[in-house]
């Protein structure tokens, strides 16, 4: 059975949703880039499996742990591009986040080597950020 960038995609946000790092780590390239929009703390390039790591766990310590994508509605290849239309949510103290957006992913023989992420709303992501 030949496994398609979708269904690697697929395994992809299956482990975000899971918490299983892992198989995250499996997915990511050593050297892969990702794009976090926005003008918050997080926004910008982040290279490199280590660094998206990195990045990962500060959102998750700034969301009390409640950040997640909640919904993986609809995954659409095209060549070695991948989209993916989500719903994601975060929650700290008093503050809260929950909207739509799109993950873009570049797979290269089997791996994620570039996450490109939009928000539906990215004045709210940034407030709910800082």
């Amino acid at each position: 059975m030949t496994t398609t960038n979708t269904d690697i995609a697929r395994t992809y946000f299956q482990a975000v949703q899971t918490g299983d790092m892992a198989a995250l780590g499996g997915l990511l390239d050593e050297a892969v880039v990702w794009h976090q929009p926005g003008a918050n703390r997080f926004s910008g390039e982040h290279q490199g499996r280590d660094a998206v790591f990195q990045l990962l766990g500060r959102m998750m310590e700034a969301s009390q742990g409640t950040f997640a994508i909640d919904t993986v509605h609809t995954l659409m290849a095209n060549g070695d591009l991948v989209a993916a239309t989500i719903g994601f949510s975060g929650r700290r103290d008093d503050a809260s986040m929950s909207m739509d957006g799109v993950d873009l992913l570049r797979i290269t023989d089997g791996k994620i080597t570039e996450v490109w992420l939009f928000s539906a709303d990215p004045a709210a992501e940034d407030a709910f950020w800082g």
